[in-house]
């Protein structure tokens, strides 16, 4: 098996960074477009061998070093009694946001062998299948926190920073309800068959440092404390969170995934040894060849050879981006070790 993520992930040194891309299947897919056609999205989800087939798509199309499933970080809610519904071109609606202790009493303890058969399923269909290492992956409290409480997605966050300020106990047994369930599906995840995992705090980076420390690091070291014992990598990752970057280290994780707006050589220096992912801005894929060889090359330089460090985006692939450009990166990538 091709280990370079996992070589990476542990800091030990290896002949090139390993790339993968977030949302390497998706809609700048031909053929995940062609799929779509046919089903919706927590359709392809709910079916293992759809599943299985977009997320070895861009493993075969693309020559990355690992694959990431195919779902969704909604997808664990459905098994906790969370009506919502995927809306084409907004994202997850929820029918009954979570704003008292009556509406958090309506959530039920995640079981994945009973909630989530199809993703443990998935996973087993794609171990027979890969080379490359499997990332399994779930959302992290704070942002599903945010997702359950607002209603869907937001730009300002006002409902979660208003529950959190004036609903505090509330707002943290919300928080460790999804922290013990997100670490039970993780957990399901790895002995399912996942190498490494990615948490995905995407909406984190509405916190100051302060509220960080109070409302949400607490509950992340747990989640990561859970996952250790496993003993295989784990990615931390949010967006506009270099203000943050330090308490998400103190938090934990292996790995830090970092934004297009965090300076590669700044997070190395602030986090240490500490391995890295990223931090190509998406919308350089949208720019000419050169200007992308350009920019690919900068990160490296950046990194300058050190180990420990997993090339991918800032944040997941635009849906405009021509395969093409994504398969330059990869070959560009993998130059450095002709």
């Amino acid at each position: 098996m091709n280990d370079l993520i996992l070589r990476a992930a542990r800091g030990l040194p290896t002949p090139r960074p390993p790339v993968w891309f977030m949302r390497q299947a998706g809609r700048y897919q031909a053929s995940y477009r062609k799929l779509r056609e046919r089903y919706t999205l927590p359709e392809m989800v709910r079916h293992p061998e759809v599943a299985a087939e977009v997320t070895l798509a861009p493993v075969r199309e693309l020559g990355v070093d690992a694959a990431i499933l195919f779902a969704d970080i909604t997808t664990p809610l459905y098994g906790m009694g969370v009506e919502l519904e995927i809306v084409e071109g907004k994202g997850p609606v929820f029918a009954r946001p979570i704003r008292s202790v009556e509406d958090l009493k309506a959530l039920r303890p995640l079981e994945a062998e009973r909630d989530v058969p199809f993703i443990l399923e998935a996973i087993r269909m794609l171990k027979e299948q890969l080379e490359v290492p499997l990332i399994g992956f779930a959302g992290a409290p704070f942002t599903l926190a945010a997702y359950l409480v607002e209603g869907g997605p937001s730009r300002r966050f006002l409902q979660v920073k208003t529950l959190m300020y004036k609903e505090e106990a509330l707002f943290h047994r919300l928080m460790e309800l999804l922290t013990e369930n997100m670490a039970h599906y993780l957990q399901a995840q790895i002995r399912a068959g996942a190498d490494l995992v990615q948490v995905f705090d995407s909406w984190v980076g509405t916190l100051s440092p302060a509220d960080y420390q109070r409302y949400v690091q607490p509950h992340m070291a747990r989640l990561f404390a859970l996952l250790q014992p496993l003993g295989v990598p784990v990615i931390h990752f949010g967006v506009q969170t270099m203000g943050l970057l330090w308490e998400m280290k103190k938090a934990g994780g292996d790995v830090l995934g970092l934004d297009h707006h965090t300076p590669l050589p700044w997070a190395r220096e602030v986090l240490g040894t500490t391995p890295v992912q990223g931090n190509l801005d998406p919308a350089v894929l949208l720019a000419p060849k050169g200007v992308i060889r350009r920019e690919v090359q900068r990160i490296l330089q950046e990194n300058a050879g050190r180990p420990g460090h997993i090339f991918n985006l800032g944040h997941g692939l635009l849906p405009e981006t021509p395969e093409t450009h994504v398969r330059y990166v990869v070959d560009l990538i993998k130059e450095v070790s002709g």
